[in-house]
């Protein structure tokens, strides 16, 4: 019995006393009541109503292969050669890489209801409760180099981008990697984060993972705990299935990598100034222990982005440079 087999007793919206789950999963009640302690402990609404039982006060939509492949396009299937669906692991990103180890990893998708070591730009922890956040990784082959993959995690925050405006949400970009959203009062939370691992060669073949993190509903209680500002895809859109959504970006991102090293980041720098979220703002640039204070201005076509302090332009890069709005 794992978490997601209860999960699915208890979303039907009927009551399930402790026997009856039992019987259903084949354990014993004491199993049946350790595992929904544990849902408790998962920030996963739970009923309780003595002499008939539990249920999940809120249906929780679990993901679904079938129903993702399903809703692909058939460009989007045409592209993808495998699909994992995992309830635990520790890293989406990681299964990918162990993957491509095996010899296969190119074209394969794995999606996670929750990771335990689950990474974000820098080695950050990104955390979500368990079946209320899309994570995926997807493992490409490229055979032009590392070069040829600049401004790779900026053209996958405008796929998300364009995925959520067709519902009516209007996300900003953060460079280099992150997707924020705006809440009822004008400030912006951190919805999604990107992380594109690459190993390989700066002129021939290389192996991609491309991991994304988007917050699709997130508990009270969690974001409580959460140290830095956040938003989820339910705040504006409660109704959309993240089944859906995750069909719908594999359908943007799936072509996306397949035509990447012929048409570079260039294809896709309009799109991304356009959703710029703190563009002619007044931003903190680190590196390392340095920090100045610049006005960001566009990203170039190479996914650079340039900012002004005094009398000097600059280019930025990737790696230990950060960008933070200032206020």
């Amino acid at each position: 019995m794992t978490i997601g087999d209860l999960i699915r007793l208890l979303s039907d919206g009927d009551f399930h006393s402790g026997e009856q789950l039992g019987e259903r999963l084949g354990v014993s009640r004491t199993a049946v009541w350790k595992q929904l302690k544990k849902l408790e402990a998962m920030d996963i609404p739970l009923e309780a109503v003595k002499g008939q039982g539990y249920r999940l006060s809120r249906p929780l939509e679990l993901l679904d292969g079938g129903m993702i492949v399903a809703g692909l396009s058939r460009q989007g299937r045409q592209h993808l050669v495998r699909l994992f669906v995992e309830e635990t692991l520790p890293s989406s990103n990681e299964f990918i890489r162990k993957r491509f180890a095996q010899g296969a990893g190119h074209g394969e998708v794995c999606l996670v209801e929750q990771q335990s070591a689950g990474r974000g730009r820098r080695g950050r922890v990104w955390s979500t409760p368990w079946g209320r956040a899309l994570m995926l990784s997807i493992g490409w082959r490229f055979e032009s180099g590392i070069t040829a993959l600049e401004g790779l995690s900026l053209a996958v925050g405008v796929a998300l981008a364009r995925v959520l405006e067709r519902h009516g949400v209007v996300p900003k970009l953060k460079w280099p990697n992150d997707v924020l959203l705006e809440d009822g009062e004008g400030r912006l939370g951190k919805l999604a984060g990107i992380l594109v691992e690459i190993s390989g060669d700066t002129t021939g073949p290389c192996e991609v993972v491309v991991g994304m993190g988007i917050n699709f509903d997130l508990p009270a209680s969690f974001r409580e705990r959460i140290e830095q500002r956040v938003a989820a895809v339910a705040d504006q859109v409660p109704s959309l299935s993240r089944n859906r959504l995750a069909a719908e970006l594999l359908d943007e991102l799936m072509p996306l990598l397949a035509g990447y090293e012929s048409a570079g980041f260039a294809a896709w720098q309009n799109e991304w100034n356009e959703r710029h979220a703190f563009q002619g703002c007044l931003v903190e640039v680190q590196r390392g222990q340095q920090r100045i204070e610049a006005t960001a201005e566009t990203v170039d076509e190479s996914g650079n982005l340039w900012v002004r302090h005094g009398e000097r332009r600059e280019r930025l890069g990737g790696g230990e440079i950060s960008v933070r709005g200032r206020t």
